[in-house]
């Protein structure tokens, strides 16, 4: 038997695709059958050959939910259920080694020298060779955790629980607002998005949402935003105004950079209250740099300026409970939907910014 995959072989240059043989399993794989695979605007990067960890060819994509069609012995969910035949299943994208020093002693398993990742950083050479989502097959190994799906959700649907959910829910597992205070949130993409709902859900009192598209800052307000601004229409120092007026002339006392752009971080620091917290989720990559000064933008405001890199299981699972609570409000993220033959033109959506979501189908 063998899989479809669509292969990047080349920077810049359209997909290839590749039929590939499916391998017997070893102990612990899980074989599944795509049902639906995001388009992450890191996949874009990765197309472009801005992300280092990437070794060609490869299959990109690392945001997959589907059917599991075979099984190299027993295993559990996350939540301690055996997995069968025929389960409809989510997974976190990344494992770790277990092992190291981060895994062990740290317990924080994103930053293990040995997490592999599917979609990123295996190749279409590395046994089992089915090591992306741009595909109708996938192998995921052992030690991949995974998530029964509920009967009457929509693939597309949950698929960005895995990454933007995920990524977005370990920043607020570091950095939480309190009940009332104010959170503008600088990005209004899916990671945008879901720090509008998190920052809803756990009280924030007004909830700001900035950014240059009047679609996805609409969406943005469907979600939760009491405020939306359009960087196209309000200059920086407008925006700034804004955002002090709102908070007693102090400044928000969270702010949530999801653009991943030099910029949108210089933006957000001169944001801040003194005491307040800045978290850079977006930066999948560089994005560039600015001037800081330590003493005047950090020390003598005491600032809390804390990155975010990826995620764990813990905040998987805290982003695949969030959208299973409201799955019609998820569902409004997603805006295209592309079938598996058409991945060049889904990237290519993406990448124009045209889509808040695309969504890979089986053809």
């Amino acid at each position: 038997m063998k899989a479809t995959v669509l292969a990047l072989e080349q920077y810049n240059q359209p997909l290839v695709r590749r039929e590939i043989e499916i391998p017997v399993l070893a102990k612990g794989q899980v074989l599944v059958k795509l049902t639906a695979a995001g388009v992450c605007g890191s996949d874009v990067h990765m197309w472009k050959g801005e992300d280092s960890r990437l070794r060609l060819p490869m299959a990109l994509g690392h945001e997959g939910v589907g059917i599991v069609a075979a099984l190299g012995g027993p295993k559990l969910t996350i939540d301690g259920k055996e997995l069968h035949e025929g389960d409809p299943v989510i997974w976190n994208r990344g494992v770790s080694c277990g092992e190291c020093y981060y895994c062990k002693v740290l317990k924080e398993t994103s930053f293990c020298p040995r997490r592999k990742v599917v979609g990123i950083n295996l190749s279409l050479n590395d046994p089992p060779y089915l090591n992306g989502c741009f595909a109708d097959h996938i192998i995921l190994a052992e030690g991949t955790d995974f998530y029964l799906i509920p009967p009457g959700i929509d693939p597309a649907v949950l698929v960005t629980a895995s990454c933007s959910g995920a990524t977005a829910a370990h920043a607020f597992d570091l950095v939480r607002p309190e009940p009332g205070e104010t959170v503008v949130i600088i990005g209004p993409g899916p990671l945008g998005l879901f720090a509008v709902a998190l920052a809803k859900a756990y009280g924030a009192g007004q909830v700001v949402l900035t950014g240059g598209s009047q679609s996805r800052l609409g969406l943005g307000k469907v979600f939760g935003a009491d405020l939306v601004l359009d960087r196209n229409k309000l200059s920086a120092a407008e925006r700034r105004e804004l955002i002090f007026e709102i908070t007693g002339g102090r400044g928000a006392d969270m702010i949530v950079e999801t653009s991943g752009t030099a910029a949108g971080l210089e933006e957000a620091i001169g944001l801040t209250r003194m005491g307040g917290s800045v978290l850079s989720v977006g930066a999948s990559q560089p994005g560039g740099t600015f001037l800081f000064d330590g003493f005047e933008d950090l020390t003598r405001r005491n600032l809390r300026l804390q990155g975010v890199w990826v995620s764990d299981a813990r905040h998987f699972d805290r982003a695949v409970r969030l959208v299973l609570n409201n799955p019609d409000l998820f569902a409004k993220m997603v805006t295209h939907r592309f079938r598996l033959s058409q991945a060049n033109e889904a990237l290519a959506a993406v990448d124009r910014r045209e889509a808040v979501k695309a969504i890979l189908l089986p053809d």
